[in-house]
């Protein structure tokens, strides 16, 4: 009943990380909303897999480590230090996006000040980059990992098996965590991963711990990742951790998901949400109430309609900011 008790968590710390989760769901539904009236042009959520993403962040130390979200990550990234308007900013494409001044399309996050590491369009890509930031970590002999996130289709690719190898090898401090949502855009599981073997048993072939886990359950996932985290910090190398989850939405705003699954199957894992678990978690351990809860959503709808309103006014990068971090000023 007190799991937070258990790992360690105060009720605040747990009241956190649901309003963070609320406000990666917010910030999806709305973009999501936007893009459908013409204002942005395009948008890639990641509605349901809310718990692995700030399970995970709040694991992990923030300023210190290094983080390679993948494009779903809004709630992690909002986790790590990033805001509502920067996320606003960013689909907006304006000239105040901190990951890429309006550059990159949505989902490319990069944030020096947060230690969070720009992302290639190229799935995959980022798992060796963590791998190399372990490996500079190590050699410098920092006191921090570096932790990358995934689609569980990006497992598949030579990226993925290139870097585990490298990072077993070598038994480097990175924390993989593929967010298995069940479908590779319209791929389903069972069809990516023969004999639909679990993920996380792919890290006994190269050396480091694997572990798959609720990925709905926020708690499970923090243990996890925290555990990861620490293994990484005595030098115990690499581990890969596989929190399954559902998404709970199209691949992304260009996609028609009910051409490959039921409302039905979307209907029946919506209802393990992890967002209302936690919910009914905090109200049976009487540090939440219907009434705080509501004044919660009004809150971040007040700072979701702010940002919006921020962003829309924000300028346009000029045409020649094209060429900025490009190349190098004499």
């Amino acid at each position: 009943m007190n799991r937070h008790l258990e790992l360690g968590l105060t009720e605040e710390t747990v009241i956190n990380m649901y309003t963070h989760m609320l406000q990666g769901r917010k910030f999806d539904e709305r973009a999501l909303l936007l893009q459908r009236m013409g204002k942005v042009s395009f948008h890639i959520a990641g509605i349901g897999q809310e718990a692995a993403q700030v399970g995970a962040a709040f694991a992990l130390k923030m300023g210190v480590d290094f983080l390679l979200p993948y494009y779903r990550d809004n709630a992690f990234v909002l986790s790590a230090g990033m805001s509502l308007q920067d996320l606003f900013l960013s689909i907006f494409a304006k000239s105040e996006d901190p990951n890429s001044g309006g550059r990159q399309s949505p989902g490319h996050f990069s944030t020096r000040r947060l230690n969070i590491v720009t992302g290639s369009t190229p799935v995959a890509t980022q798992i060796s980059h963590a791998v190399g930031f372990a490996l500079a970590l190590r050699m410098k002999q920092a006191s921090a990992v570096s932790f990358v996130t995934f689609g569980e289709g990006s497992s598949n690719q030579g990226e993925f098996h290139e870097a585990c190898n490298f990072a077993g090898v070598f038994s480097l401090p990175v924390i993989m965590m593929c967010e298995n949502n069940q479908y590779s855009i319209s791929t389903p599981y069972q069809k990516q991963i023969g004999g639909g073997v679990p993920i996380a048993s792919r890290a006994k072939a190269y050396g480091f711990k694997g572990i798959r886990v609720n990925g709905n359950d926020i708690f499970e996932v923090y243990e996890a990742v925290k555990a990861a985290r620490e293994r990484a910090i005595d030098n115990e190398g690499a581990t890969l951790i596989e929190a399954v989850t559902y998404r709970c939405i199209p691949h992304s705003s260009s996609d028609n998901d009910l051409i490959y699954r039921s409302k039905e199957e979307v209907e029946l894992h919506s209802n393990d949400d992890g967002i209302k678990k936690l919910k009914n978690y905090m109200l049976k351990n009487g540090f939440w109430s219907e009434e705080v809860d509501k004044n919660l959503h009004n809150q971040i709808n007040s700072m979701i309609n702010e940002a919006v309103d921020y962003a829309e006014k924000a300028r346009y990068p000029n045409p020649e900011d094209t060429l900025l971090h490009v190349y190098a000023n004499e």
